[in-house]
């Protein structure tokens, strides 16, 4: 007796509030959703509906029993819906990483096209660090990479879009020596802790920023805690160009010329091929050609 049909039954009975009302919804006789009710409250051994002369009405226990019984309803139809869904290659997640140099301008718009787009689907976002996030793809913890940096250090199916340049600047605080100086060397700069961040990756080799002969690391991380540290004066480093314009322009930073520069990192975007996830495809098309991406993710305004 305790079916999806039955149920579904007990459900019309407690919204209409009546036998028959119920049998005429449902195409049957109200004798055979009465006895329907009655074999179901005799399996359970608990009285789920008053009589009453011209209706019924849940008991205390009928409500209980209908709250959960109406929570399953809801979930076999999203399992149905969910396996089809998954049938026709439209997966329930999909998963983001950002390394770390990306601009974040855009991506609160891309989350909510697509929550508009999709009332079925999830995103996970997270953000990794030069090989971490070869490393999140390679280990299937990504569906696509926006930002990967460097040479390809895994194999795989995966698909490859190039997102341009991007350059670096070195920067240090208004009040930190080096601005004293007139010209900068090498040795100056070593002298000094380089803030970077720490490679997120756990079983690739992990690379870092540009370090000089016994210069010291602080390696943090994220941009926020390395900004924090730079503006402090506890050490100096390369930056981001688009992460380093507005602390530049606001005066929290300083931009210093030295006789070494960084190398532009060529930026691309990464995604599993051999997957049947629809939402990747849709992404790909959303997040759209080397242009855009450059343009959204990585140039400096």
């Amino acid at each position: 007796m305790l079916s999806q049909k039955n149920f579904e039954l007990l459900d019309v009975v407690a919204r209409l509030g009546s036998f028959s009302a119920a049998a005429e919804y449902l195409h049957k006789v109200p004798s055979a959703v009465s006895y329907s009710v009655r074999q179901i409250e005799l399996e359970l051994d608990v009285l789920l509906f008053r009589r009453l002369p011209r209706r019924v009405e849940l008991t205390p226990a009928g409500e209980i029993f209908l709250e959960q019984v109406r929570s399953m309803l809801r979930q076999i139809e999203e399992a149905k819906a969910q396996a089809k869904r998954t049938a026709q290659g439209w997966q329930q997640t999909l998963k983001i990483t950002l390394d770390n140099i990306v601009k974040l301008d855009n991506l609160q718009h891309l989350i909510d096209d697509f929550y508009k787009q999709f009332d079925f689907a999830e995103l996970q976002i997270n953000m990794e660090v030069f090989n971490g996030s070869w490393e999140a793809i390679a280990q299937e913890r990504a569906d696509i990479v926006l930002g990967a940096t460097s040479a390809i250090p895994v194999s795989g199916d995966f698909g490859i879009k190039d997102m341009g340049k991007m350059n670096w600047v070195f920067v240090c605080s208004p009040l930190h020596p080096l601005t004293q100086k007139s010209s900068l060397k090498v040795e100056n700069v070593a002298a000094y802790p380089s803030v970077s961040l720490d490679d997120t990756s756990r079983v690739l080799p992990k690379r870092h920023q540009t370090l000089f002969t016994n210069q010291r690391r602080l390696l943090t991380p994220n941009w926020h805690t390395a900004i924090r540290c730079v503006k402090e004066g506890v050490g100096v480093g390369f930056m981001p160009e688009h992460i380093a314009k507005a602390l530049v322009s606001n005066k929290e930073l300083v931009t210093l010329s030295i006789d070494f520069q960084a190398p532009p990192s060529e930026c691309c975007m990464v995604w599993r091929k051999d997957s049947s996830n629809k939402l990747i495809e849709w992404m790909l098309n959303y997040l759209g050609e080397e242009n855009k991406l450059h343009q959204d993710w990585i140039k400096s305004e």
